[in-house]
């Protein structure tokens, strides 16, 4: 009886072990396929190093994880896009301009759907990254190249990508795209 006690407890004690290491295999390709390019971004911003970009990413995800979107009101969604189409339209006469007021609408925006305040740039882009990891680089070009350090080609194209940021959270959350004037977003150099 003691021989089969034995046994069961070396086979549970084997079994938790290959558990705990298959978790640990499959923990990184996870996180990866959670955050998408962002997590390749982290893992090149730490010089390569995975382990360490997936504990800041397991980080991200227990600060903002249970954080849950607002939805936008018709007219705060008509409002924000209002106002998105006047800033593309904008662009070709004053890029710089164009730059600083998309970067501060996604600030506002993300932080009436609830996200961190905008004032802490690297907060609301780390909590935007868990729930928008596929957009969230357009909000950092844009916060970038507010800054004036590139041409207006870069500010064009960091414009673009931020618009993806913007419909997806325009839209709260879904991939339904937002009403667009094409009269404004066809002129405006950003389209």
């Amino acid at each position: 009886m003691t021989t089969v006690l034995i046994i069961v407890a070396v086979a549970l004690v084997a079994a938790c072990a290959l558990a705990f290491l298959y978790a640990r295999q499959t923990g990184g390709r996870g996180i990866r396929r959670r955050f998408g390019p962002e997590y390749d971004r982290t893992v090149a911003r730490h010089h390569g190093d995975a382990r360490a970009a997936e504990h800041e990413l397991h980080e991200r995800l227990k600060r903002h994880r249970s954080l849950h979107e607002r939805p936008l009101t018709p007219e705060a969604r008509s409002q924000y896009e209002d106002r998105w189409t006047r800033i593309e339209a904008g662009f070709v006469d004053a890029p710089q301009q164009a730059v600083a007021e998309a970067d501060a609408l996604l600030a506002e925006l993300a932080h009436d759907l609830g996200f961190p305040d905008g004032r802490d740039f690297g907060e609301q882009s780390a909590a935007l990254s868990v729930h928008h990891a596929e957009h969230v680089n357009g909000y950092r070009r844009v916060h970038a190249a507010k800054q004036g350090d590139g041409g207006t080609e870069e500010m064009r194209e960091a414009m673009l990508e931020a618009r993806g940021l913007f419909d997806v959270l325009a839209s709260n959350g879904t991939d339904r795209p937002v009403r667009r004037h094409p009269h404004h977003a066809e002129g405006s150099g950003t389209a």
